[in-house]
């Protein structure tokens, strides 16, 4: 019979849960200068030892979002330590943290598509508008 979830997956779950609440609340009193941050998914290595760390961040500057990063790069060792006091693992994986951008690409198709979609309805409105000037509306046949 397999597992239902791989150790992997299960320790990825625990430090995403973990990381989650370190940024919420122990790491903000250490470097107030960290936005507002979400965890939006951890990859963890098979052989544990690295967690690639998926964080999103509620601002649209392109340079305070960089500075952000640069914020958890240097205090990752920080993190690490409030995580291994968390976890009972023989060895904690390393961190990386990196950019998820899937929320703000989302957003963006999604505005991109509702664009299309209005100018579309547009230029339906106006070729109904048009070929009622010009007399050749449709008519139903039954």
């Amino acid at each position: 019979m397999a597992r239902e979830f791989s150790r992997t997956d299960r320790v990825g779950q625990q430090i995403h849960k973990e990381i989650a609440s370190i940024l919420q609340n122990e790491f903000k009193n250490r470097d107030p200068r960290l936005g507002m941050v979400t965890v939006s998914d951890v990859e963890v290595s098979r052989d544990l030892a690295h967690c690639k760390i998926f964080v999103t961040f509620f601002e649209n500057n392109e340079e305070q979002v960089q500075n952000y990063l640069n914020i958890l790069f240097e205090n990752k060792g920080f993190i690490r330590t409030l995580l291994a006091s968390r976890m009972r693992m023989r060895a904690v994986p390393g961190l990386s943290f990196v950019r998820d951008s899937s929320l703000t690409e989302g957003i963006r198709i999604a505005n991109l598509v509702s664009e299309t979609r209005n100018k579309d309805n547009e230029r339906a409105r106006l070729a109904g508008r048009e070929s009622e000037i010009d007399g050749t509306s449709e008519q139903k046949e039954d």
